[in-house]
């Protein structure tokens, strides 16, 4: 990899700051499988305070969290009810069946969120001999797949209440639920008021190097516990890692300024011919590459070699991701760039 090239792969590449590599030198530690380590009580104990839940959990990656949200709670062969481009249907390594025995029943979604009659449409009730039931509705904000969506919190209630009336749990994939409160102008908290649990990401936008939160009821969390346990996800003197979290959670104002940039490098990029370009809501910019002549892999190939890296999101989709490592000269110089791989 070009070690000069501007990366726009994804907000997880973004490197420490001084203060929270200072953080981690500093922190006091204990074994936290015994609960003993007073960094991460502190983490969790904020980080539940900031999503108005009873408790949370740290967890090594955003992807533990929620895998273990979901086998807590839904019972073995039950169906989750989940958007069909939803992270945890496409980007968990079918953790879904692996973790839980659990079998996904995607629906299309309007901006990624299935509508409370799709959530009716879509359930099945438990006791047939022939049909799994329903066990859970998984949701997702922002939306990855489907180029960063804000949704807003109402959509997230309905969905929810639905749920609910239905007597489902539902679990909130909130990996850049902060980039939605900011997009929005809502607290983070306020996404959380209609959902069970909440699994919140500290490693990309925010610029932690490690770590996501899950969030929810005292007995579910207690029940997760278990679970990260059971995944490997036991961690002893983990205050280290986590002191850079409790920094990062100072760091939510500034992702306006990732939005801003998303916005001026997908103007750029909606100025190249050849190129169709979302408007983003967040810090995630998708790009049709289909009228350039290329597909997704020979302009990334191209690209690379220009000095800017992005990620593949099918035969024809790139996704470039701003993050605080990223300048505006950053973004500029990379339209730059692609105008020339494209010209």
């Amino acid at each position: 990899m070009n070690e000069d090239a501007i990366d726009l792969r994804s907000d997880t590449v973004t490197r420490p700051s001084a203060a929270m590599r200072e953080a981690a030198a500093d922190a006091e530690v204990g074994d936290d499988v015994y609960g003993e380590d007073p960094t991460i009580n502190d983490l969790q104990a904020r980080a539940a305070d900031l999503l108005g839940t009873e408790a949370a959990l740290y967890f090594p990656s955003g992807t533990m969290a929620n895998q273990a949200a979901i086998r807590v709670h839904v019972d073995r062969g039950q169906e989750v009810l989940c958007d069909r481009w939803s992270h945890v249907y496409n980007y968990e390594v079918s953790g879904l069946a692996q973790h839980a025995a659990a079998q996904p029943r995607p629906v299309d979604g309007d901006r990624g969120v299935p509508s409370p009659e799709q959530i009716e449409d879509a359930y099945v009730e438990p006791g047939s001999h022939h049909a799994p039931g329903t066990g859970l509705v998984a949701l997702e904000n922002t939306h990855n797949h489907r180029g960063g969506l804000a949704i807003d919190p109402e959509r997230i209630d309905d969905a929810a209440r639905a749920a609910r009336d239905l007597g489902l749990p539902v679990h909130l994939d909130g990996a850049r639920l902060w980039n939605a409160a900011v997009a929005r102008d809502v607290p983070v908290e306020r996404y959380g008021r209609e959902v069970d649990t909440v699994m919140v990401a500290l490693s990309k936008g925010l610029g932690a190097p490690v770590g996501s939160i899950l969030a929810g009821p005292e007995d579910v969390i207690a029940a997760a516990r278990d679970v990260r346990k059971l995944l490997g996800g036991g961690m002893r003197q983990a205050g280290i890692v986590a002191a850079p979290g409790i920094e990062a959670l100072s760091n939510v104002d500034r992702l306006a300024e990732d939005h801003e940039n998303a916005q001026v490098l997908a103007e750029g990029l909606a100025g190249i011919e050849g190129l169709s370009v979302t408007d983003p809501e967040t810090n995630i910019v998708i790009a049709d590459v289909s009228e350039t002549g290329m597909d997704v892999h020979e302009f990334g190939d191209r690209c690379r070699e220009a000095g800017v890296l992005h990620t593949d999101m099918g035969e024809y989709r790139a996704r470039f991701v701003t993050h605080w490592d990223v300048t505006r000269e950053d973004v500029e110089t990379a339209v730059d760039c692609v105008r020339e791989v494209v010209a």
